[in-house]
């Protein structure tokens, strides 16, 4: 567990007053337990967190920084235990309708953050080196929410599906030397190694990475970085029906 922080000392701090509603759970294909109130959403599945905040300006902030913070409160906002997300044990990204979609590397800081959800009063999600509340939710029903979608978890298949490049694509192109590149990402890899790319017929272990480097604003049609084990680095962009790949000083293109 890389960034699980108990307090030793409580410590009280002021925050607004938590969205007050029961979680529920939901069965079905994607189990899920979650608490809606208002404009803002929190929602624990199997293996990931997915936050709809109110406002697309918190979305934006979270995805510049890649990052938050979870802080555990008991009652009269007293601060119990944290959870630091980052780039250096989750897959952080932002999907439709401005949902931030976290995956959690290791199984067991998932557990931990379900543990804590099942245990407080509320929770408060942050930015990790500031006091700003992206969202402040009340944990009422929380346990046994959590204690059903544990066993829906449990009972259900681990699929082993796999996204690869759109359609099948394979990229061409380089200096003086020609070639041909492949991608696939993991659903449900065994560590951090989540992607495997193909040059060539020569296939290396990959790391996603859905921030340009930390900028805000990626290049126009940029989705994804794929960070070999070798120290490569690959940037995966489309933009309408136009696929193509950069790696080292070289644009490779769709050719097939």
């Amino acid at each position: 567990m890389k960034t699980c922080i108990l307090t030793t000392v409580a410590l009280t701090v002021a925050f607004s007053s938590p969205v007050f509603a029961d979680w529920r759970f939901s069965a079905g294909p994607s189990p899920m337990a979650f608490v809606q109130a208002g404009q803002s959403t929190l929602e624990l599945g199997c293996d990931r967190i997915r936050f709809a905040p109110a406002g697309d300006k918190t979305t934006q902030d979270i995805a510049a920084k890649q990052g938050l913070s979870l802080r555990f409160l008991t009652a009269g906002a007293v601060e119990i235990a944290a959870f630091q997300v980052g780039q250096d044990n989750a897959d952080l990204r932002v999907g439709d309708g401005n949902v931030v979609d976290i995956v959690l590397w290791d199984k067991a800081d998932h557990a931990f953050v379900m543990d804590q959800m099942a245990a407080h009063m509320s929770v408060n999600l942050s930015g990790q080196e500031t006091e700003m509340s992206y969202g402040l939710f009340d944990l009422n029903g929380s346990g046994a929410a959590i204690k059903s979608l544990r066993s829906a978890c449990d009972d259900s298949p681990q699929e082993t599906v796999a996204y690869e490049a759109p359609e099948g694509v394979v990229y061409c192109g380089g200096g003086g030397v020609k070639r041909q590149i492949e991608y696939l990402i993991l659903a449900n890899p065994a560590d951090d190694w989540d992607a495997r790319v193909t040059v060539n017929g020569e296939t290396t272990k990959a790391m996603t990475a859905y921030s340009y480097f930390g900028n805000a604003q990626p290049p126009q049609g940029f989705v994804v970085a794929l960070l070999g084990q070798d120290r490569s680095e690959f940037l995966i962009f489309q933009d309408g029906g136009d696929h193509w790949l950069e790696f080292g000083d070289y644009r490779y293109d769709q050719c097939n």
